[in-house]
């Protein structure tokens, strides 16, 4: 849906004295506008369902018949008998020709265990290896790496993805939608690596245990990626565009078994835990605590593709923390889950809807004091063209936060559809158990329910992507019943970019277990791009894009409106520079403080415009010095100005040490009563890895917003696969020079002090 038809709409109309007869024509109009986006993406479903791209590239794999050594050295006898895969493409920088790097790949396996060994030549740029360090999961675009993905079901849609960088350091991730990764994921498996003077070397083990697949098939998706940052080349062993990721499923070749897989057998893992620890609130004056506690996961494979993960008193006390940013928003800000128990699988339930409505968001359950007693997931695939998820957790109650016992409930249940598209449905029901704490209120609603169903257009080569969601929401009480209607398209090819989104949240429309930060309105959205891409000289691609976001609210009026206009430019050392023109408008529907901390607030119904502009800058990944910039300046509300200036900037002691720090200052100026405010947000962080299982990370940041000061430590021993003993150290500061009763002029005061040591064991039974 284009922009254009919501500006059509009346803006001067509002909702004081409309009859239920135009309301009703209203939500007609916006029922055909939803059918019409339906009708486009069906259309387009059926024209662009395909066979797969890249089926003719197709690697053998057999049977070892003599023993394989993990140690990087890929030189054992059922090696020389494999068949190999190479004469990459490349990707990066021009996805045009083979690639200048050659990579030699083999695959095999036996009754336990899938194996790869990948040959990675240097090229012709003189000089070392480049890594960020030694941690795991790293940042793909700052390695020399070697990846690879298996498309185990060859349904073009999820799968996993296993990898190393050139210092032996491990990624394995989840794949979602086609060629997105949730790293999260953590699992069982082993590897190696040498380095040669002319090469570096790798050999990998993968447990048909950590994995899920359907017994009885020969054909797996499979795709080989590897990055070599001295040439700037990224290549793949399949063709891939430049716009899409290696990870791309629907582009991927296929992995050929000279018989199926093996059975799994019984597959089933306990992961038990214990810790200890001690905490003070200074603030408060209390005496320090003594914290010790035990609880255990567990995972039991149902058949080869289902996984049941069990948890009884969980903690998840080692997660890193959040980034702080200096929130000027007028709603909620997200960020993402870390918990790795609602990790696996849990695309299908967090990815239903949009960025800003989302039915379910895992974070709402369990944080705030709020403490799990326990839980239960079943999730994977049925078929290849049928996947569940059932989730089910309980938590206790929280006086202090005022939250009642509560049931979260999941169930998610997706069809395949056409080459790789799908039809989803969810369903959320959160309860509230009776509630009775001496100065604590019951809660609300005794229940809140969602309901949803969402078609995800994916076409056969990438080109087509798109979605139309409806959910419906259900409270007790006063609340009622709420929906929402949306959907978008788009097309991304080589050159354009094309999407047009609609979204309709009505004002009853509730989700207590999602993140849905604003209801009652309309919102349409267009964006048209292209990409200029030079055949020589020192810039790679350059090319303009155009956004526009209108929010009407419900009665039809125009509340918000933003466009933009950016360039981009990325140079062939992919050194990247952007800068953006935009134009904002904010009719306020409630009362809001521009500085967002706790002061004065402008009232609803104001009416605010301003222009601004950006530019932002990234240094290119290859070096061991990396930086970058932004900046944004231009009107604010109340005829006011605001600028901001943030920069990054990192050094590495390749690969043992990762230093990198973060900067952001607001400035901004107003009437009075406001004045002139600065907002100061600085996050220094050191990681330093000794080896390939030992990290030692310490995470500052400073908040001049909110008032805090945040020091966290955290050293991670991972002395088996899968096994490992943290100890986090988190303090969080008042960083104010003079507190009551010091004497100690520039002394930061502690507010409170946590240090936690946790054991964890992953046992195989």
């Amino acid at each position: 849906m284009r922009a254009a038809q919501f500006k059509r709409m009346r803006p001067e109309m509002s909702g004081a004295g409309r009859t239920p007869g135009r309301r009703r024509r209203r939500a007609g109009r916006a029922a055909i506008q939803a059918l019409g986006l339906w009708a486009c993406l069906l259309a387009v479903s059926a024209i662009v369902s395909a066979q797969k791209q890249n089926a003719g590239y197709e690697l053998r794999i057999h049977r070892v018949r003599s023993p394989i050594v993990i140690d990087g050295s890929a030189h054992e006898p059922a090696w020389q008998a494999a068949e190999v895969a190479n004469n990459f493409w490349r990707v990066l920088p021009m996805d045009t020709g083979r690639a200048k790097v050659r990579t030699d790949v083999r695959m095999a396996y036996d009754d336990h265990h899938l194996y790869l060994s990948a040959i990675c030549y240097f090229g012709d740029v003189p000089g070392p290896y480049m890594v960020e360090s030694l941690r795991r999961d790293w940042s793909f675009g700052n390695n020399d790496n070697f990846i690879f993905f298996l498309d185990t079901f060859d349904d073009l849609t999820n799968g996993f993805t296993f990898g190393v960088n050139a210092a032996g350091a491990q990624w394995d991730g989840l794949l979602y939608e086609g060629g997105k990764a949730n790293l999260s994921w953590d699992n069982k498996w082993t590897s190696a690596v040498k380095t040669y003077e002319d090469r570096y070397e790798l050999e990998i083990a993968i447990p048909f245990k950590s994995i899920r697949y359907k017994e009885g098939i020969t054909r797996w998706g499979v795709n080989f990626s590897r990055l070599d940052l001295k040439t700037t080349e990224k290549s793949s062993w399949t063709p891939i565009p430049r716009h899409f990721p290696t990870a791309s499923l629907a582009l991927a070749g296929v992995l050929l078994w000279d018989e199926p897989p093996p059975p799994q057998g019984a597959n089933i893992s306990l992961i038990p835990y214990a810790l200890g620890g001690m905490a003070r609130n200074y603030g408060a004056n209390t005496p320090t605590t003594a914290r010790h506690d035990i609880g255990i996961d567990g995972k039991v494979a149902i058949g080869s593709a289902l996984n049941l993960d069990v948890t009884v008193n969980p903690d998840f006390s080692q997660v890193d923390v959040d980034q702080q940013v200096t929130n000027l928003d007028r709603y909620e800000l997200f960020f993402p889950e870390k918990r790795q128990f609602f990790l696996e699988n849990g695309d299908q339930f967090t990815n239903f809807g949009y960025a800003t409505i989302r039915p379910f968001f895992s974070r709402r359950i369990g944080l705030g004091g709020v403490p799990i007693h326990f839980g239960a997931r079943l999730s994977g695939k049925l078929n290849k063209d049928w996947r569940l998820g059932v989730m089910d957790m309980q938590t206790g109650a929280a006086d202090e936060a005022g939250a009642p016992p509560q049931n979260f409930a999941v169930m998610a249940l997706q069809r395949r559809v056409f080459s790789r598209s799908n039809i989803g449905i969810l369903l959320v029901d959160k309860e509230s158990f009776s509630y009775q704490a001496a100065h604590k209120p019951p809660a609300s609603a005794s229940y809140n329910r969602n309901l949803g169903i969402e078609y995800n257009l994916a076409s056969a080569a990438n080109l087509w992507t798109g979605k139309l969601l409806y959910l419906k929401s259900f409270s007790s009480g006063n609340q009622g019943s709420g929906a929402v209607y949306a959907g978008n398209l788009q097309y991304n090819s080589r050159r354009w970019l094309l999407n047009g989104q609609m979204e309709n949240v009505d004002q009853k429309y509730v989700a207590e277990v999602g993140y849905v930060p604003r209801n009652g309105y309309h919102h349409g959205v267009a964006a048209i791009g292209y990409t200029f891409l030079p055949e020589g000289g020192r810039v790679l691609s350059h090319g303009p894009i155009l956004n526009s976001s209108n929010f009407f609210d419900w009665a039809g009026k125009l509340s918000d409106y933003e466009t933009t206009l950016g360039y981009t430019v990325t140079l062939r050392n992919l050194d990247v520079f952007t800068a953006t023109a935009g134009a904002d408008y904010v009719r306020l529907l409630r009362p809001f403080d521009p500085t967002n901390s706790g002061r004065e607030k402008l009232g609803a119904g104001s009416e605010h415009r301003w222009k601004y502009w950006t530019t932002k800058f990234n240094s290119r990944p290859q070096s061991v010095f990396r930086y970058g910039f932004s900046s944004q300046y231009g009107g604010y509300y109340a005829g006011g100005t605001r600028l901001n200036l943030s920069g990054t900037i990192g050094y590495r002691f390749q690969p043992f040490v990762s230093l990198a720090g973060a900067v952001s200052y607001n400035d901004i100026r107003l009437r009075e009563p406001w004045g002139h405010t600065t907002f100061w947000l600085i996050g220094p962080r050191f990681d330093v890895t000794l080896t390939n299982t030992l990290y030692f990370t310490t995470f500052v940041q400073y908040n001049e917003q909110q008032k805090n000061m945040n020091v966290n430590t955290r050293v991670q021993w991972r002395y088996k696969p899968a096994s490992d003993v943290f100890l986090v150290w988190t303090d969080n500061y008042n960083p104010e020079y003079l507190q009551p009763g010091q004497n100690i002029p520039g002394l930061f005061s502690v507010r409170n002090r946590a240090v936690v040591l946790k054991w964890t064991y992953w046992w195989n039974l």
